[in-house]
């Protein structure tokens, strides 16, 4: 897949597009299961929401601790071997809930799903991120990220509505094979991504010290942060509105996919506003906005309030995300031969904000309404500032 030159500023590396290309089958697998992959944890475990975010909670905290192990996994086998291996690994994952929605033994198969995603996310989310930062520039970049951001809001204006649809006329097993043959096509791509090599310096103990390390908080808590937040986006938002819905699969996906159709526009001009100005400004105006959205979540009640806090949230989002994992990602290319030291550092907070957050919620189900757990969601949105800290090296030195 080519990119025209009108929109991206001259030359865009072939590896860039064979990346765009495998992230795009990956964007369709997870937009027809992304709202309901959480609801149908709640169904199997029957309605019990603490015990759905315990499943969440166990996968993030298991992530967090092998992650290292994960970098130093990849300098065996390598950046795109280690893709093609996690395309395998994703399809495992969505066999898993395959056989537990045909009546496969719970006891075996919830354990399993944790650990394949787990091998799913070592093998994906390091290589995927230090792929993307070097076939990445300056010039580009904030373009790129929309470029990716907006692909996924396409899929997402079809893929909820059509899985809604599929899921209240034939049962999440068709989801669910159609998932497991896109994450398997999704290898392919990875073949023509050129080879590149980081050796990972940092022992297993090194990497927990330097997580810990006051000079790297700049990065750590921002990225704690962004977990946090994702994950009562991605998790709890789901439960909540497929509650509120009555349980009407059909309405979840038709919402979902209204709300989602009124950002791609933004999104790309986003992208253009970025690479020809300031991004702290933008992050700073949007992180705000998008943190009042999660304010109104808290008195959403009929399917027209989800609608209107979605669209208004979703516009947000894009002044938020976009000027947030551009800078990320500049900030990863200055740190050369550290880049995978990096980014593990930033899957190891990510998870553990998760893991935080998860927490926070369990605890707060079991007083009272999660809606409060959207007060935290607004808090983490303002943390995602703290990332204005200029510092070029943040993670330069071991000692």
């Amino acid at each position: 897949m080519k990119f025209k030159k009108h929109y991206f500023r001259g030359h865009v590396p072939d590896g860039f597009s064979s990346l765009y290309t495998a992230k795009t089958i990956n964007f369709a697998a997870s937009g027809l299961l992304g709202i309901f992959l959480p609801i149908f944890l709640y169904n199997l475990f029957e309605g019990d929401f603490a015990l759905t975010m315990m499943w969440y909670l166990i996968g993030s905290l298991l992530y967090m601790i092998v992650v290292a192990y994960g970098a130093q996994f990849l300098d065996k086998v390598g950046f795109r071997r280690s893709l093609q291996i996690s395309a395998v690994l994703g399809a495992l994952f969505y066999l898993t809930f395959y056989f537990m929605d045909t009546g496969g033994s719970i006891r075996y198969l919830v354990p399993l799903s944790i650990i394949a995603l787990t091998a799913w996310r070592m093998t994906y989310w390091l290589p995927y991120h230090i792929k993307f930062t070097q076939l990445t520039d300056k010039r580009n970049r904030g373009k790129q990220v929309s470029v990716m951001l907006a692909t996924a809001s396409l899929l997402g204006i079809f893929a909820p509505i059509i899985a809604g649809t599929l899921i209240t006329k034939l049962g999440f097993d068709i989801l669910f094979i159609i998932a497991i043959v896109l994450f398997l096509a999704s290898g392919i791509p990875y073949i023509t991504i050129p080879r590149t090599h980081e050796k990972y310096s940092w022992s297993y103990k090194e990497t927990w010290r330097q997580l810990f390390l006051k000079k790297n908080r700049t990065i750590v808590v921002p990225m704690m942060a962004d977990g946090a937040e994702n994950v009562i986006g991605v998790v709890v938002w789901p439960i909540f509105i497929f509650n509120i819905l009555d349980g009407n699969y059909f309405e979840v996906g038709a919402v979902s996919t209204l709300i989602i159709g009124f950002t791609i526009i933004v999104q790309l001009l986003t992208g253009s506003y970025i690479d020809g100005k300031g991004k702290r400004k933008l992050l700073r105006l949007g992180s705000v906005l998008y943190s009042l959205g999660w304010i109104f979540k808290i008195f959403v009640a009929t399917t027209f309030h989800i609608f209107v806090a979605g669209i208004y949230h979703s516009v947000m989002k894009v002044f938020t995300r976009t000027p947030f994992d551009t800078l990320v990602y500049e900030i990863a290319a200055d740190q050369g031969h550290y880049i995978d030291e990096f980014s593990t550092l930033r899957e190891m907070a990510i998870s553990m904000g998760k893991a935080l957050m998860l927490i926070v919620t369990i605890v707060i189900s079991l007083y009272t309404s999660v809606v409060w757990t959207f007060v935290f969601a607004a808090a983490a949105s303002l943390l995602f500032n703290i990332l204005y800290v200029k510092q070029i090296h943040l993670i330069g030195e071991t000692k």
